[in-house]
């Protein structure tokens, strides 16, 4: 099973580790993040991401490691791709929520299939909503409704 670390600007990491929680509990325990502070040097975030990788893959040579890291071009970012070496820790930017579930969803493939996943998790759930239509329903009140509240279904 890959280790995985989220690299984001604080709290965001922290916060998504929250969300994880909520669907995957078991698995996000396993998670790893970084806050990075606004008061980091570019050293100190790479020096933390290096540390948290090495939590991910609990110290096994040759572990496999997803980072994911929030926005492209930032230090978190930044600090991230000087950790990933491109083989056995991969680095996905753009982080989501849909990105960060199928990644816990789908840890236990090998890394090559892992950021595939992420990254499709990631741009599936990315996608134009509109508004709900009103139903074209007349409303029906209901004699023996004591409440009066109309409820329909």
């Amino acid at each position: 099973m890959a280790g995985l670390v989220i690299v984001a600007h604080a709290p965001l990491a922290t916060a998504l580790q929250a969300v994880a929680r909520h669907v995957f509990a078991e698995r996000s325990e396993a998670l790893v993040i970084v806050d990075v502070w606004p008061d980091w040097s570019a050293e100190t975030a790479e020096d933390e991401i290096r540390a948290a990788v090495q939590r991910a893959g609990a110290g096994v040579a040759g572990a496999e490691v997803l980072i994911l890291a929030d926005v492209f071009g930032a230090t978190p970012c930044n600090a991230a791709q000087r950790v990933a070496d491109g083989v056995g820790v991969r680095l996905v930017v753009g982080l989501n929520v849909p990105m960060l579930w199928r990644a816990l969803a789908y840890a236990q493939q090998p890394i090559d299939a892992l950021v595939e996943r992420a990254l499709v998790g990631g741009t599936q759930g990315v996608m134009p909503a509109s508004p709900q239509k009103p139903q074209d329903q007349p409303l029906h009140s209901q004699p023996n409704d004591p409440s009066h509240r109309h409820h329909q279904q």
